[in-house]
């Protein structure tokens, strides 16, 4: 008789024996400086290699992607050897991590971006509002990408690819969700264009899945790509008016590509108020995927186990609570009391302490 899998079973993932089933999902933490990684970065990163898989904050394949102060990029050598002390640092401690490629495309603004419009799908505004060295200011429409601009930022996330790599990560990342510029492209609500990227379900996929072809060639070495998609979110005013068909759409062209895998969002409790939306998203769109599955979506131990035995997804990732937990599998495993995250400090900001609240919370053992 087998014995179910669980959170602490070793997965073969790729080119990569993962010793557990726990991954550190991607988390916006904004200590970089000057769009650059810092040793704190890699020390907290390396806090969390005992996670079978990391998975790196949102990093910006070009100046023009950014969408946040202090967030990271890939796009430049000085970006790139930094990079390379935190996978260093991680592979030091026995882990492995994958750098999340992110462009947010109308969510920016031009005190972000040298005085330039963002830029999307269409001249559509996102909702809500960011801190920008302005000061916190409300989102302005972007301007719409003319049709041969689009192949340039292709191949953008191409060079963050391969400077990833040269930078020791084990795998990208492609962040296709949160209402950045692939989910833009995606979802209708964020897409009015009339040429070959605007329109039916198909033309809309069409930008993603040049990227990941792309990306796929670009990183060469078997599933050392995957992609994260949140069907459910609502994030800065995203929506769409047939969001299963279209995700269905999405997941099973996507079966062709050698991906490492897929990570599929839960709506949160933002998204389930705001509007009707798909829940739960992960037994509507299994089938359409045949690949590894990582699931998100305030998941506990036992929900985790639960998911995994089921065969519903192969992975499970966790947020809020690695932020707390550097040693978030140990604790798991001992069934152990869980730090809670002081949310205060989540984002680096100002003249804070940036290790407060990011590299100073406790392990196992070491309480005072």
């Amino acid at each position: 008789m087998s014995t179910p899998v669980n959170l602490f079973s070793p997965l073969e993932l790729g080119n990569h024996t993962l010793p557990n089933r726990i991954v550190m999902a991607p988390m916006t933490r904004l200590r970089a400086v000057n769009g650059i990684p810092t040793p704190l970065m890699a020390d907290y990163y390396a806090q969390r290699a005992s996670a079978g898989l990391i998975v790196t904050e949102c990093t910006m394949v070009s100046p023009m992607s950014q969408g946040y102060i202090n967030c990271p990029g890939i796009y430049t050598q000085e970006q790139v050897a930094a990079w390379r002390q935190v996978t260093d640092a991680v592979h030091a401690q026995g882990g492995r991590i994958f750098l999340q490629l992110w462009h947010s495309g109308r969510v920016s603004h031009p005190a972000l971006l040298q005085g330039e419009l963002p830029v999307a799908p269409s001249a559509l505004p996102a909702t809500g509002t960011l801190h920008t060295p302005v000061g916190k200011v409300t989102l302005d429409s972007p301007r719409a990408l003319e049709t041969d601009e689009i192949p340039v930022i292709v191949e953008q996330f191409v060079q963050g690819t391969k400077n990833a790599k040269r930078a020791g990560f084990d795998g990208v990342e492609l962040h296709g969700a949160f209402g950045y510029l692939i989910d833009q492209f995606l979802q209708d609500g964020s897409n009015q264009r009339t040429d070959q990227y605007g329109g039916s379900i198909e033309n809309r996929s069409r930008f993603l899945l040049e990227v990941v072809a792309a990306v796929c060639q670009a990183w060469q070495d078997n599933q050392g790509v995957g992609i994260k998609l949140s069907p459910s979110n609502t994030f800065y005013g995203m929506q769409d008016s047939n969001p299963k068909a279209l995700f269905s759409y999405v997941l099973a062209q996507l079966n062709p590509f050698p991906l490492a895998y897929i990570h599929l969002m839960e709506p949160n409790e933002k998204d389930l108020a705001q509007r009707a939306v798909i829940n739960p998203v992960l037994p509507t769109f299994r089938s359409a995927y045949q690949g590894v599955m990582i699931t998100n979506g305030g998941y506990t131990k036992s929900k985790g186990n639960q998911v995994l035995e089921s065969g519903q997804a192969e992975l499970v990732s966790f947020g809020q609570l690695f932020i707390a937990n550097p040693d978030l599998p140990d604790r798991l495993a001992r069934d152990a009391s869980l730090n809670a995250p002081d949310f205060a400090t989540v984002y680096g900001k100002g003249d804070q302490n940036l290790a407060q609240g990011y590299t100073d919370y406790s392990r196992l053992g070491s309480e005072p």
